[in-house]
C-alpha cells in the first residue's frame, strides 16, 4: 500500500489556507490597497521598512528564550514565515506552532520549548503592558481606555472576568492531579530555564530588547503610515492608540487580529482625535503592509521550510 505524502501535503496547506482567507476578506483588502496607492510613498517605504526590522525583532526575543544559540539564519526567516501562520489561526498559534517545530528540529526537548514558548509570551505580554503605561503617564489626557470597549462594558467588568478565569483555571488545576503533575513540572523547568536566562546578559538583552522593539517598530509602522495619509495626530498620541488597541484585541481570539486589532485601531485613532473616515483608511493600509502583502510570501517560505524540514 503506498503511503500519502503528507510532506507534500503540508507544504500545499499554507497556500490554500492563504487562497481561503484572501477569497472571504477580498473586499476589505481591494479597498485597503486603494488607500496604499492613494498614500505618500516615501511613508508607506518607511512602514514597510518597519514591518521587516519587526522580523528581526521576533528573532532576537525568540533567541533570548533559549541557551542554546539557534542558527540565526533560519530563526529569522523562520518568523516571517511564522507570520503568516499566524494569521490563519487565533490567539498566536500559528507562530507558536511554527516555533515550536523549529526548536524541535534544532534539538530541543518538549518540555524547554515549551518553556520557551511561555517565556516569549510573557515576555511579550509585560513588554506590550509597560508601554502602553508609560504612554498613559506620559500623555494621560490623549486617550480614555474606556472607548476601546463596547457599551456598557466597563474595565471593572473586563478585570472581574480576567479574574474569574484565573481562578477557575487553577482550581482546575489543583483538583485534578494528573494536570496538577503536568503544570508542576512545566513550571519548574519554566523556572529554571528563566534563573539560567537571567545569568546571561546576552539572553537579556536579546528577550527583553527584542520584546520592547517589537511593539515600538509596530507602533512606528502605524506612525509613518498616519504621515503618509495626513491623519493629523502627534506622534506620541498615535504610539498610545496602537499599543491600547492592541491589548485591548488580545482578548478577542481573531485569525492575526482580523476583526478584532481593525476595529481596536480604528476607536483608538477616533479617540485621540483622528475623523473616522480617516482612521478607517489609515488601519486599511496599515494592515495591507503588515499582513496582506506579506502573506503570500510567507505562506511559500513556510511551505518551503517544511519541505526542507527547517520545520
Amino acid at each position: 500500500m503506498r503511503r500519502l505524502p503528507w510532506r507534500q501535503i503540508f507544504c500545499v496547506l499554507p497556500i490554500a489556507a492563504v487562497a481561503v482567507w484572501v477569497t472571504r476578506h477580498w473586499s476589505v483588502i481591494g479597498g485597503g490597497f486603494d488607500e496604499v496607492l492613494a498614500a505618500d510613498g516615501a511613508w508607506l517605504l518607511a512602514a514597510v521598512g518597519t514591518t521587516l526590522l519587526g522580523w528581526v525583532a521576533v528573532s532576537f526575543a525568540r533567541q533570548g528564550t533559549v541557551l542554546e544559540r539557534l542558527p540565526a539564519k533560519r530563526l529569522v526567516v523562520t518568523q516571517f514565515a511564522a507570520g503568516a501562520a499566524n494569521h490563519l489561526l487565533p490567539s498566536g498559534i500559528g507562530a507558536g506552532a511554527v516555533n515550536i517545530r523549529f526548536m524541535a528540529r534544532c534539538g530541543l526537548p518538549p518540555a524547554r520549548y515549551s518553556a520557551a514558548l511561555a517565556l516569549y509570551f510573557l515576555a511579550e505580554g509585560v513588554a506590550r503592558g509597560s508601554l502602553l503605561l508609560a504612554l498613559l503617564l506620559i500623555f494621560p489626557e490623549a486617550l480614555r481606555l474606556e472607548t476601546l470597549l463596547p457599551e456598557r462594558i466597563g474595565l471593572p467588568l473586563i478585570g472581574a472576568f480576567a479574574l474569574a478565569l484565573l481562578v477557575a483555571a487553577v482550581v482546575t488545576v489543583l483538583a485534578v492531579a494528573r494536570l496538577r503533575r503536568l503544570v508542576g513540572g512545566f513550571l519548574r523547568t519554566a523556572l529554571t530555564d528563566i534563573r539560567s536566562l537571567h545569568a546571561r546578559p546576552s539572553r537579556v538583552l536579546a528577550l527583553w530588547g527584542g520584546s520592547l522593539a517589537f511593539p515600538l517598530l509596530q507602533a512606528a509602522g502605524l506612525v509613518a503610515v498616519a504621515f503618509s495619509m495626513d491623519l493629523g495626530v502627534p506622534v506620541g498620541h498615535l504610539a498610545l492608540a496602537y499599543m491600547a488597541a492592541t491589548v485591548v484585541a488580545a482578548a478577542v481570539p481573531s485569525p492575526g487580529g482580523i476583526g478584532s486589532v481593525d476595529a481596536s485601531l480604528v476607536i483608538a485613532l477616533v479617540a485621540v482625535g483622528a475623523a473616522v473616515g480617516a482612521a478607517t483608511s489609515t488601519v486599511l493600509a496599515y494592515r495591507v503592509i503588515t499582513v496582506w502583502l506579506p502573506l503570500l510570501p510567507g505562506a511559500l517560505v513556510l511551505g518551503a521550510l517544511v519541505r526542507r524540514k527547517v520545520v
